[in-house]
């Protein structure tokens, strides 16, 4: 278990998505986010109190979570100062970062001496097994994105929320570290082996009842060379009833390729039913979610109207305006 409240580490983050973890923990868990720790140079900020250790722990801080998630997941050298002080002064470290703090003996060390714990969220902790592609009872929703880090944990959320308003039978599905840092369990989908990530996904949305809904977090995007393959995982060991789209309407290119343009929904649409259909069928898309951060009130309205003309789905901001429509579009399968 992470003990509760928590310090957010943002680091020398470069901009706000390299902070998404702890932007996540912030927008939904809002109590457990005491303030934000920013070394100089910090591009990022959350809005948070801004703390030094020793006025997060005042405040009753018990947890700093390095809540950035760089490209590669590596833990840079300039952090490592912060850490060791924040594990000398009595707070444990909590990080979903590929780099494990568990290998670094200076880490580690601190840690003993200090009878604090280092909590890898990005590590398996289950022997997966193979997927076997064998049809669950139960019903389940996948977010898909047009790129990484366009909303797809943020549309379950919303999706979740909603549904729990309505007394539907409904479980939120985490498969990467910000999700499991949120809710306390799932699977780190990327730091699994290849061969066993859809079985991962098999067993993380098990048979359950005829009228519950698994929404299985997406991860990466189709479209994204460096992280197809954990989303290919995602949709065929999901076996999703129903996908919803997500997109961000202001990128340039994907993210981290500059070379790459973004697909369009319909693209998305399109292959993401291809490859739905071979473990399910009867497998529609039901919504598009749209993060309209950066746009101003006219740009957003105009935007959702042209999508939902275009695709003949609701098309909402889930976070801004709430997930209602697309869960209309679930209570009718």
């Amino acid at each position: 278990m992470i003990k509760k409240p928590y310090l957010l580490f943002l680091g020398d983050a470069h901009d706000q998505l390299a902070v998404k973890v702890a932007k996540g923990i912030r927008d939904w868990r809002p109590e457990d986010a005491l303030g934000q720790l920013r070394l100089p140079g910090c591009q990022a900020d959350l809005g948070l109190p801004d703390m030094t250790i020793e006025e997060a722990l005042k405040a009753g801080a018990q947890t700093m979570i390095i809540g950035v998630a760089n490209r590669g997941g590596t833990i840079s050298e300039s952090w490592k100062e912060v850490m060791i002080k924040a594990l000398e002064s009595g707070l444990d470290l909590a990080s979903g970062l590929h780099n494990m703090m568990r290998d670094d003996p200076l880490l580690v060390a601190a840690a003993k001496k200090n009878g604090r714990k280092l909590i890898d969220v990005r590590r398996p902790k289950e022997n997966y097994p193979i997927a076997d592609g064998e049809k669950r009872s139960g019903k389940r929703c996948l977010t898909v994105g047009t790129d990484c880090s366009v909303g797809k944990m943020y549309t379950g959320m919303a999706m979740d929320a909603e549904m729990k308003k309505r007394n539907m039978k409904v479980s939120f599905r985490a498969t990467g570290q910000t999700g499991i840092l949120i809710t306390g369990s799932g699977i780190p989908l990327d730091a699994i082996p290849a061969d066993f990530m859809a079985g991962a996904v098999e067993w993380v949305s098990p048979g359950n009842d005829p009228d519950h809904w698994d929404l299985i977090e997406g991860q990466g995007s189709l479209f994204h060379v460096s992280f197809s393959g954990v989303t290919l995982a995602l949709i065929h060991g999901g076996q999703p009833d129903a996908l919803v789209i997500c997109h961000e309407p202001t990128r340039k290119h994907m993210r981290g390729l500059p070379n790459f343009e973004l697909p369009t929904l319909e693209a998305v649409r399109d292959l993401s039913l291809q490859t739905a259909k071979l473990a399910n069928p009867n497998c529609k898309v039901v919504g598009v979610a749209v993060n309209t951060e950066s746009l101003n009130d006219e740009e957003r309205e105009a935007y959702l109207a042209d999508v939902e003309n275009r695709m003949g789905l609701p098309a909402v901001d889930p976070y801004l305006h709430g997930a209602g429509r697309i869960v209309d579009e679930l209570e009718k399968i």
